[in-house]
């Protein structure tokens, strides 16, 4: 799988809870982190070197852990690679509807996740009657590798952000970034706060570990047997730095992080 930076090591987390027995190679693209501020022609340009390097090291499947990349690179990537991929946004998209009961779907993102319309065709292909709104909320992931989890700076930051969605009417709000879910319980405080109820949060990191199970157990391709999958970090650029903030990405300590060119 791969990210431009930390994010994706949400969905690392998720899918080694789910399938404890996979190996996974992890790519961080932490030398041209953001992604999110990037045209699309850049995105799909990075998005396929990474896939390369995983595809170098024999991978069975890619997980594009970026909601970014999914949003404007994932159609490509299926085109021009010879091997499953999987994103974030699809797996989010379901758990959302199934999750909203016909109410508002609202979706904090990045602004390219938010400008690209992604999360709303997604829906669209799993149910028209569903309405969904977006809200790029930039501030989030430089908080969240701050390591600012707590405290009236990020509350006030989620507060902001949440406010548009839930005058909108969302009556569930999606993590359009993997940096978010260690805002969760920030996130959801707020909004009840705001909503004067509580208000639905869907974690697509957990969404994507299971449409990756499935995907697996109906290939018959899914790891077996009792002991841990490896977990192999690689980034393209300050690997001490990564390894530091990984450890509260995936609630563990961390593997060797190795660095590479790409």
């Amino acid at each position: 799988m791969f990210d431009s930076g930390l994010g994706g090591l949400t969905v690392a987390r998720a899918l080694r809870a789910r399938l404890p027995a996979e190996s996974i190679v992890y790519l961080g693209d932490t030398a041209r982190v953001p992604y999110g501020t990037r045209s699309a022609d850049t995105v799909v340009k990075y998005a396929l070197g990474c896939a390369k390097v995983l595809i170098e090291r024999g991978v069975k499947a890619i997980v594009v852990a970026c909601n970014t990349v999914s949003a404007v690179a994932l159609d490509v990537l299926r085109v021009e690679l010879d091997l499953p991929v999987l994103g974030v946004i699809e797996p989010g998209a379901r758990a959302a509807v199934a999750a909203s009961m016909g109410n508002v779907i609202g979706v904090l993102g990045t602004t390219g996740t938010i400008a690209s319309g992604a999360y709303p065709h997604a829906v669209a292909a799993v149910s028209t009657r569903v309405e969904v709104v977006g809200q790029a909320a930039p501030l989030l992931v430089p908080l969240v590798e701050e390591g600012w989890l707590e405290g009236e700076v990020p509350r006030l930051a989620v507060r902001r952000y949440l406010e548009p969605l839930l005058a909108r009417g969302a009556e569930v709000v999606v993590l359009g970034c993997t940096h978010y879910p260690l805002l969760q319980a920030i996130i959801e405080s707020e909004a009840a706060a705001i909503a004067g109820h509580p208000v639905r949060i869907v974690d697509s990191a957990h969404a994507t570990a299971e449409a990756v199970a499935d995907f697996l157990r109906e290939r018959e391709a899914a790891a077996e047997g009792p002991e841990l999958g490896r977990l192999d970090l690689l980034v393209t650029d300050l690997p001490k730095s990564f390894a530091d903030v990984a450890r509260r990405f995936l609630g563990t300590s961390v593997p060797h992080v190795t660095q590479i060119d790409l």
